[in-house]
């Protein structure tokens, strides 16, 4: 009877792994070829590098070819960004200040998030929400704990932390949970 069970364990197991395997096949097949696979491994641009459009009369409306659907959505060039709810209104926008490491253009999703933790450039963060990495760098949104201020970071240390004000760190810890898009655009 124990093997019997066994055998039932690892056939169940194996039907998991295949459809656990499936699944990411048909995703990453079924994904645009310019928001496929990893954006960070690409170093030449592509398509999906040029400019998204802006609104010139309105400069923190969201830009149009940003995506459909909840997503947040980050302006590498103007250091901004958009949490847009399932119906594509937009809930939120506001500055941030990146650090020295930019994540190319593509869609990313929320990997892992941190409640509270020391960023790369040794100041202490709150609200960490990780999406990419670039040549072993975290990239991520984060707010500093304190008023932000403190000593310049060190300018040969490498930081993908992208810094929000606590209000809006607030923000986007409710709203960017795991699994949640990132779409990164110039």
């Amino acid at each position: 009877m124990a093997g019997t069970s066994s055998a039932a364990v690892a056939v169940l197991t194996a039907a998991a792994l295949g459809t656990v395997g499936f699944l990411a096949y048909r995703a990453q097949t079924a994904a645009p070829a310019a928001l496929g696979g990893t954006p960070a491994a690409h170093a030449s641009p592509s398509a999906s590098a040029s400019k998204a459009p802006r609104d010139r009369h309105n400069p923190t409306a969201l830009p149009g070819g940003s995506g459909t659907g909840e997503r947040v959505v980050y302006s590498v060039d103007d250091d901004r960004v958009w949490l847009v709810d399932d119906r594509g209104r937009m809930q939120r926008t506001f500055p941030v200040r990146p650090g020295n490491v930019d994540p190319p253009p593509g869609t990313y999703w929320v990997t892992s998030r941190s409640h509270a933790v020391t960023g790369t450039d040794g100041r202490p963060v709150e609200h960490v929400v990780r999406f990419t990495s670039v040549q072993g760098v975290a990239i991520g949104f984060s707010a500093a704990v304190g008023d932000g201020t403190g000593p310049a970071p060190d300018p040969g240390v490498k930081t993908g932390g992208i810094r929000e004000n606590r209000e809006d760190g607030d923000a986007m810890w409710r709203f960017a949970t795991i699994g949640v898009r990132v779409i990164v655009i110039r």
